[in-house]
């Protein structure tokens, strides 16, 4: 087996897209190597824990309305290449996401990190819920199939902060400035939402077809 470390946001809509199509290649290739582990990096680090207005977000982040715009579109476009159906303009608050790498981080050690992964994007892109907020979270947990009580009680605490913290910057350190970053083997980086045949690719090569 091959571990594939994936480096992403919850609220990031290109780690969105990267999942989708992996997980499109992963389909076409159901004997695929990987293990796949979900690894923190906040694109906001200095977000307020409340979270800011979308609007504002997005004016202070691209300098503009019309740039912002832009972007947008270029998001949109890819989303709906690749399947997905979503409004970022409908999303009404941009949220900080440490709790949110918190929860991702026990669902690993109970083994339903994808579950709790995949529910984190829905929830945010799909739902317009915000993922900041701890009664959410605790919902996502309970979708699971985690304890929703002890993962509350976790989240009132400081359990694994500092863990979350000190992985991010790690992986600064590493030089990854950008989600989504995929690690094949902990050897080789792949940068960005990369396409499903990519990954088929990858994964052929790894199996020795072609």
């Amino acid at each position: 087996m091959i571990q594939l470390d994936v480096i992403s946001d919850p609220i990031c809509p290109w780690c969105y897209i990267g999942k989708a199509r992996l997980d499109q290649a992963l389909m076409e290739r159901p004997a695929h190597p990987f293990v796949i582990e979900w690894h923190p990096f906040q694109l906001n680090p200095e977000m307020p824990r409340a979270g800011i207005p979308r609007k504002d977000y997005y004016r202070n982040k691209f300098g503009s309305r019309e740039a912002a715009a832009e972007v947008v579109s270029n998001i949109m476009e890819a989303a709906a290449e690749t399947g997905l159906d979503f409004d970022l303009s409908a999303i009404p608050r941009v949220p900080n996401t440490l709790d949110a790498h918190r929860l991702i981080l026990w669902a690993g050690v109970e083994g339903v990190q994808p579950a709790v992964v995949s529910a984190l994007f829905h929830a945010y892109f799909q739902d317009l819920r915000d993922i900041g907020d701890r009664d959410v979270l605790c919902d996502i947990a309970d979708g699971a199939g985690l304890d929703a009580a002890m993962i509350r009680r976790l989240l009132e605490g400081e359990s694994d902060l500092k863990l979350i913290v000190e992985r991010d910057a790690a992986f600064r350190g590493m030089g990854v400035t950008g989600v989504p970053t995929f690690l094949v083997d902990r050897k080789q980086a792949v940068p960005g939402a990369q396409p499903a045949d990519l990954w088929v690719r990858v994964i052929d090569e790894i199996a020795g077809v072609g």
